[in-house]
């Protein structure tokens, strides 16, 4: 049998060698760059790959071609991603008092799919087909080609992704919104405090407050700040301006909770800097001596949700927390870690929460715009499950810094805090997908809540989130037509202004199966495979889980195989172009910790994974499953060293190595590596002496090293923590870990053994 081992850094490379132009977006169907390529994009009509990607640019026209395919067609959706500097955000349209135009049937809104008609006075829906009246207003002659003449004055009518301002229509209770506020709610027990967490916290707010999300750079942020400590009790705090000191409230009945104080608590950080300075500087002492252990969870979100209430704004609360809660309070929860379930068919029940009382406060939390983060910091089990319940069907973020120590953890929480804070968002979201006749929207996958079948609720929406969206066919599709997708995000800005985040997107149709080959991406087939599995370890055992995606995927290959291939030997595994590196990668997803996880591998972090991929865009799934390996050969070259693939076999023990999974930063360091260069990096030319961080050197070396990992720890949404790895130390263990082509310590397949695996698979299908 000969199977073609593929190389991904190759493919990688040669998809960097072919994009020189910018990516331009008004061709219909058209693949963009990968992920791993850098590319800069211009909007001619269709969302930027940065807001949109699609699994196929190119969809099955029938349902039965895309059963007879298996190939999912869905859509990675990050509606506030940032654009790099050198390309314009989308633009903001005012419409003034009658607001957006939009069609009278499906409700899709003005984007450069409706085609107008009779000299301009009405115009045809591309998505329902519906005709509808253009308002007095809005019209405009058109050009002998039918195009308005003012189409390129109008984002909407020209551009793939823009915004509309809303109007009072589109707010709750038809009011205007509040701005937001922030609150802090920091757990003072006796770990938080032992720690340094409740020190460092406190030290870092008082910058922070400089920080808060604003309008533009020069105006000052209108987001009001609250604050709260917490142990088995919570304390409140008045911060009026006019006081010469802060007041503490107490409420110690934490069974019906309540905001013991509406005056005073939620701030205008300019009115109050001074009190809260004094109280920032005041809580660590107050603590300091405390001997209380036991922490309450439920009564610490329902404060902050009860003040948002009574302040009648949405908002995002910042929950620094420590440990499982035991203290007699609503949301108490018990130790139920049991490892001797792991790979039986009662492991999905340690992915799903204790109880309902979490899922009804998420209710309540998204209803009022209560987006909740969480910054866990745990020595023991937490129950991750359970305490993420909150965070993400608010679209909140979890961030989990296990036996938190401030020496060496607090760069990496500090920089975590500071993106968190200051990261633009959105409050009180809702996200609709309509699509053309032929298909629609039917299953979702995120961070975020839905209560119908629809409607996308997320209480808070940054930059960093993205939503998978899966479509299926409910009718044919035509070749002329294509078909096309409106994401449409109405949510509150920073500055309190309601806004509509329009992204459009059209692609191609197909009847014949070579087409839909020839046109697929699949680093966002990933995306939506690990998104798929790691939703259904909730209800399967995690050994069904991985036999579907591997059957699924033997599925797609053999379909191209049977009917795209060209005839030759049965001996060989021929895979399309452009899923060449689909069995490398799904064989990553198959050993990831959720679905095969190593015998140290807890729970708690099987948990947080599961919760942290499920709304990573593109770009982080990819790096998250195949992580990037460099050597570090040539530190004075300004360009960055071409990838190796991940294996043992490609480190060389003369050399220098950096691996990046998007939430881990290795530096390994070979045993006979040159003395110069250990000199020059670690200030030391004895391999046994190096040191397990890195030091800042005054050498072109150590400056150019340390410049290449600000560079990847600027791509990333998290601070990546350094770790420096010598060979053959006892840390060689967790850097093995991430070479994926390997055979895992788990008992998960190399890429070799996996790609005759997946061979077998097929010829078992064609035969």
């Amino acid at each position: 049998m000969k199977i073609m081992v593929d190389q991904s850094i190759q493919v990688i490379e040669d998809d960097k060698a072919k994009s020189t132009e910018p990516f331009t977006t008004g061709v219909r169907g058209q693949a963009p760059p990968l992920v791993t390529t850098t590319f800069s994009v211009r909007d001619q009509g269709n969302a930027s790959p940065r807001f949109v990607r699609c699994t196929a640019y190119n969809m099955p026209c029938t349902a039965d071609m895309a059963k007879q395919s298996q190939v999912p067609l869905a859509a990675v959706i990050k509606p506030l991603a940032i654009l790099p500097p050198d390309e314009t955000p989308p633009y903001v349209v005012d419409h003034g008092e009658p607001g957006p135009i939009r069609c009278n049937r499906c409700k899709a809104y003005m984007c450069p799919y409706m085609q107008f008609i009779e000299g301009g006075r009405r115009f045809q829906c591309g998505f329902c087909s519906c005709v509808t009246e253009v308002p007095p207003h809005y019209f405009q002659h058109l050009d002998h080609t039918g195009k308005r003449v003012d189409c390129y004055d109008r984002p909407e009518l020209s551009l793939g992704s823009y915004e509309f301002l809303a109007t009072v229509d589109y707010c709750k209770n038809n009011k205007l919104p509040q701005p937001p506020a922030f609150i802090f709610l920091i757990d003072v027990s006796y770990n938080a405090v032992k720690s340094g967490m409740v020190n460092i916290v406190c030290q870092e707010l008082k910058t922070l407050l400089d920080y808060l999300p604003r309008y533009s750079p020069i105006a000052d942020s209108v987001v009001r700040v609250g604050f709260v400590t917490y142990n088995k009790v919570l304390h409140f705090y008045n911060v009026k301006g006019s006081l010469a000191q802060p007041q503490m409230l107490v409420v110690s009945d934490v069974s019906d909770m309540f905001v013991p104080l509406l005056d005073g608590f939620l701030v205008n950080v300019n009115e109050s800097r001074q009190v809260i300075e004094s109280l920032l500087d005041q809580i660590p002492d107050m603590f300091a001596d405390t001997r209380e252990t036991e922490t309450v969870f439920g009564p610490v979100i329902q404060a902050g949700l009860e003040a948002l209430k009574a302040a009648d704004c949405a908002g995002k609360l910042f929950i620094f927390h420590t440990s499982l809660p035991i203290a007699e309070a609503p949301g108490k929860l018990k130790n139920r870690e049991d490892k001797k379930l792991v790979g039986t068919d009662k492991e999905k029940s340690l992915f799903q929460p204790q109880g309902s009382f979490y899922n009804t406060l998420a209710k309540d939390c998204v209803a009022q715009g209560c987006c909740v983060d969480l910054f866990l910091f745990p020595n023991q089990y937490v129950d991750m499950t359970t305490l993420g319940v909150v965070p993400v069907s608010t679209g909140g973020s979890v961030y989990k810094y296990t036996y938190f120590q401030a020496a060496t953890d607090q760069e990496r929480f500090l920089n975590d805090l500071r993106r968190d804070v200051e990261k633009p968002m959105g409050f009180d979201a809702v996200m609709r997908v309509r699509t053309s006749t032929g298909i629609r929207a039917t299953d979702f996958f995120g961070s975020f809540f839905m209560s119908n079948t629809t409607d996308v609720e997320l209480a808070g929406l940054d930059c960093d989130k993205a939503i998978t969206v899966e479509f299926k066919h409910d009718d044919k599709l035509s070749e002329d037509t294509g078909a096309l997708m409106q994401c449409a995000v109405l949510y509150t800005s920073c500055s309190g202004q309601r806004r509509l985040r329009v992204h459009n997107m059209a692609v191609n149709c197909c009847s014949q199966l070579a087409d839909l080959y020839r046109n697929c991406e699949t680093d966002t087939i990933i995306n939506y495979f690990s998104k798929f599995a790691f939703r259904g370890v909730l209800n399967h055992p995690t050994k069904t889980v991985r036999d579907t995606l591997v059957n699924q995927c033997a599925q797609i290959l053999a379909c191209y195989r049977k009917n795209c291939a060209s005839p030759s030997s049965a001996g060989q595994l021929i895979l399309p172009e452009c899923m060449k590196l689909l069995p490398v990668y799904l064989n990553c997803v198959l050993k990831s910790d959720v679905l095969l996880p190593a015998a140290d591998v807890s729970l708690d972090d099987r948990a947080y994974l599961r919760q942290f991929i499920s709304s990573m865009d593109v770009t982080e799934t990819h790096v998250f499953f195949y992580p990037q390996l460099l050597p570090l050969t040539n530190l004075d070259s300004s360009s960055l060293p071409v990838a190796i693939r991940a294996s043992e076999e490609r480190l060389s023990k003369g050399g220098v190595y950096i691996l990046e999974t998007g939430l881990h930063l290795f530096l390994w360091v070979g045993a006979s590596v040159q003395q110069e260069l250990l000199q020059n990096l670690f200030g030391t030319p004895s391999f046994s002496q190096i040191d397990t961080s890195l030091p800042v050197l005054d050498n072109p070396f150590s400056k150019r090293l340390r410049e290449i990992i600000s560079n990847f720890r600027a791509q990333r949404p998290r601070y990546m923590k350094l770790m420096v790895v010598k060979q053959e130390d006892h840390s060689e263990l967790i850097f093995r870990h991430f070479l994926v082509e390997d055979k895992s310590a788990s008992g998960g397949a190399s890429y070799v053994d996996f790609l005759c695996h997946m061979h077998k698979e097929i010829r078992q299908l064609l035969s």
